[in-house]
Formats: C-alpha cells, sequence, structure tokens
C-alpha cells in the first residue's frame, strides 16, 4: 500500500482493526440456537405428571399377568382357571412335597404337621396348621403357589396346586376325598377358625394418609 501525504508528513499505513461485530454475531447466533433449542424440548415435553425421560418399552399385560397373583382370600377372588381332587393331591404331594413335610403331612425333616390341630387355638397348646389357623381356604392355595416347593416356587401349575390343597383340606377332614377343588369351590370351604379372628381397633394401626398439617409420628389424632 502507498503511504499518504499528510502535509508533507508520510504516515505508515495502519493494518486496519478487526471489528467485533462478527464475534456479537456468533454470539447472538449462540443465544438464538439456544432459545430455538429450549422452546423445541419445551414443546415436545410431555404433560405434567408424565416423566421426560422415557426408556425401554410399555410393559405388556401379558407380562405383567404373571406377577399379578394376588388373591383376596375372604372370597377367592383373583382364583385362577383350574381344577383338581384329594386323588390327583396325593401324587403332586408325594412327589414334591414329601421329603420336607412328611407321609401324609404329618411332619417331615424341614415342616412340622399340617394336619390335626383343630380347635387347639382355644387352649394353651396350639397347634398349628391350615386346618387349625386358616380362617379361608384360599389362603392354602395362595401361600402354596408363591412359596412352594421350598426350592422351586412358583413352578406348580394351578391344577397341582388346587389338587395340593385338596389333598391337605381331606386330610384334615374339612372337604370329602371326592371333593373337585376350583376358583368356584375352595372359597365355599368352611375353615374352623374362620371366626377366630377379631379385627383390631387399635388408632396405631390405622394407615390414614395425611398430606398436610400432619401430627407428628407417634402422636394420633
Amino acid at each position: 500500500m502507498r503511504s499518504l501525504d499528510m502535509g508533507g508528513l508520510e504516515r505508515a499505513p495502519q493494518t486496519p482493526r478487526r471489528s467485533s461485530r462478527p464475534g456479537k454475531a456468533v454470539a447472538l447466533l449462540v443465544i438464538a440456537s439456544t432459545v430455538a433449542v429450549v422452546t423445541v424440548v419445551t414443546a415436545q415435553e410431555p404433560q405434567i405428571g408424565r416423566p421426560s425421560v422415557r426408556f425401554g418399552t410399555p410393559i405388556t399385560e401379558q407380562a405383567v399377568a404373571a406377577w399379578d397373583i394376588d388373591i383376596r382370600t375372604s372370597d377367592g377372588k383373583g382364583l385362577p382357571p383350574g381344577r383338581g381332587t384329594a386323588a390327583d393331591g396325593k401324587k403332586v404331594y408325594d412327589a414334591k412335597c414329601l421329603a420336607c413335610h412328611g407321609d401324609k403331612a404329618a411332619g417331615g425333616p424341614v415342616y412340622g404337621t399340617m394336619v390335626g390341630g383343630i380347635g387347639s387355638f382355644t387352649t394353651r397348646t396350639r397347634v398349628l396348621t391350615p386346618g387349625s389357623m386358616y380362617p379361608y381356604a384360599p389362603i392354602l392355595f395362595d401361600y402354596t403357589r408363591r412359596a412352594m416347593p421350598m426350592d422351586k416356587p412358583l413352578t406348580l401349575t394351578n391344577d397341582e396346586v388346587y389338587a395340593v390343597a385338596a389333598y391337605i383340606l381331606a386330610l384334615n377332614g374339612l372337604i370329602p376325598e371326592t371333593a373337585v377343588m376350583d376358583a368356584e369351590s375352595l372359597p365355599k370351604v368352611k375353615m374352623p377358625n374362620r371366626d377366630g379372628f377379631i379385627p383390631d381397633t387399635r388408632p396405631d394401626v390405622k394407615a390414614t394418609r395425611c398430606m398436610t398439617d400432619c401430627p407428628p409420628i407417634g402422636v394420633v389424632k
């Protein structure tokens, strides 16, 4: 570049200053991009109460069914399809239960007797068996299905559980050996200790939800 003549004085050409506008433009672009991203995310946010992160896939009713095995034991609501007799139950029992519970459920190396004791709850020498303790027969089905055999719980079929329940009830003299146990007949079995339980009316056993102005823990209103 040529020097400029300023009244006879020559001035060297100066390097032009860099404009600060490109930096501002970049900053504005970043801000604008951020605002745009926030706007898009906000627009895509689900409704209040639903998680914004969605991992996995929705669970199916079929998958839930394997875990949804609750039974209302007072009336048998939730009992599954199936059936069994005491004769069928003896075969299942001898193959999968006898090793722990002994012959004819009279007691074995792991568990005590499951037969007898009826009426003993009004004495000082209680004998705990399904026949003497359970207030409702569906409890026997529910417990057996969930917990037995001890080394392989939840492996018995519904028919096998109904059959084992029929066998135990028959050994306790609560049903005829020819009776068929299913979702309809099992809740109808009258258990000797049905009226042996009383409601717990103590105020500290009531679980009342409190969301505001709650009393301190341990204080009962």
